[in-house]
């Protein structure tokens, strides 16, 4: 075996290896390189880049002063004026290993123990790195399941992101709005993703829509979603619905059950929660009624009194599956059941 020649380095690490440790795309790496000069100084016999312990310092110094809302332009001319100075990465500028566990914070925002994917997504979201937003987003879908995505991934990020704002008065919206844009494209995107269950033919809709008023539609999104997952099929009438829409629309599809989702106080409709569920169609003898699901923030215990419960997407998953028999078939609910607060039959496990 030839011996190591005395005082020889390590040949490096690849584009694609430096982008995992650091949180970033391979993408991202490259354009910084073209764009500002701060790429791997070395190649291998193969004429392959790698990347130096320098370089990856010097790429992670921008990965921070970017994640600190320094524009990327002066983000480089800062990180260049340092090439040279360097004798290697100090312990502030050493990438950490990738890691598995629980916790820690991205981008600087307040995430506190969370999946390892937040601190990956937050990163990517205060940098405004759009490629990256784009692979993490559906990887958490395929990797995790649209429940634990949105309750476990994207909700702990929308909820730093907003609690940064709200401390940095008026920083960061940027970030909040590029990060809702992106988590609802991947969303819509999410049927596309395989593994998903058929939905059976013919059988009547769950109508989803928010309250007059309430423009707040992310999380219905993701229980639609999470529906076409399970193969439950969905009528989305999105935000702000006009009460005189919705009820039209619910008695021109005879839906098997109606979600109303309010943010807010000031648009949880109660009312009109409770015109929707007077509403019947068919003969006689056979008449049809909807399940009625308040869900959001915005109800309180003595406007969803006589409705089921719901205290989050996992809930209302299964109470709507639930309504629906392997043949298709609706199981209707009994008046007494939804006073109770019940389905016709236990919610099947995620």
């Amino acid at each position: 075996m030839t011996e190591p020649t005395p005082g020889a380095t390590a040949p490096g690490l690849t584009t694609g290896a430096v982008a995992r440790r650091l949180g970033v795309s391979p993408t991202t790496l490259r354009s910084w390189d073209r764009r500002y000069g701060l790429g791997p100084t070395a190649r291998s016999p193969g004429r392959h880049r790698r990347w130096s312990p320098a370089d990856i310092a010097r790429v992670e110094r921008m990965c921070r002063l970017t994640a600190g809302g320094v524009p990327p332009a002066e983000a480089a001319r800062v990180t260049r004026a340092t090439r040279g100075k360097e004798t290697g990465p100090t312990a502030a500028d050493r990438p950490a290993p990738a890691v598995t566990r629980r916790g820690g914070a991205g981008g600087g925002l307040p995430l506190g123990d969370v999946r390892r994917e937040c601190r990956g997504l937050a990163r990517a979201a205060v940098r405004l790195d759009c490629a990256e937003l784009e692979s993490r987003l559906p990887a958490a879908i395929r990797d995790h399941g649209l429940v634990v995505a949105w309750e476990e991934v994207m909700v702990p990020t929308l909820r730093a992101v907003g609690r940064k704002w709200a401390s940095s008065v008026d920083r960061y919206v940027e970030v909040e709005h590029l990060l809702s844009w992106h988590v609802s494209t991947a969303l819509r995107r999410a049927p596309l993703l395989p593994p998903r269950a058929a939905s059976p033919a013919g059988a009547p809709p769950v109508v989803l829509a928010c309250a007059p008023g309430e423009q707040h539609t992310l999380p219905i999104e993701a229980l639609h979603a999470a529906l076409d997952e399970r193969g439950v099929p969905c009528l989305m009438l999105g935000a702000a619905v006009p009460p005189e829409a919705l009820l039209a629309a619910v008695r021109r599809t005879g839906p098997a059950a109606v979600v109303l989702w309010s943010q807010a106080r000031a648009t949880a409709a109660a009312a009109l929660a409770r015109r929707i569920d007077d509403l019947r169609w068919g003969a006689a003898g056979a008449r049809g009624r909807p399940f009625v699901l308040p869900a959001g923030p915005g109800w309180d215990r003595r406007a969803v009194r006589g409705f089921p419960r719901c205290s989050g997407l996992g809930t209302a998953v299964g109470l709507l599956q639930a309504l629906y028999a392997p043949d298709g078939t609706v199981r209707r609910v009994t008046h007494a059941q939804q006073a109770r607060g019940g389905s016709p039959a236990a919610p099947p496990r995620s």
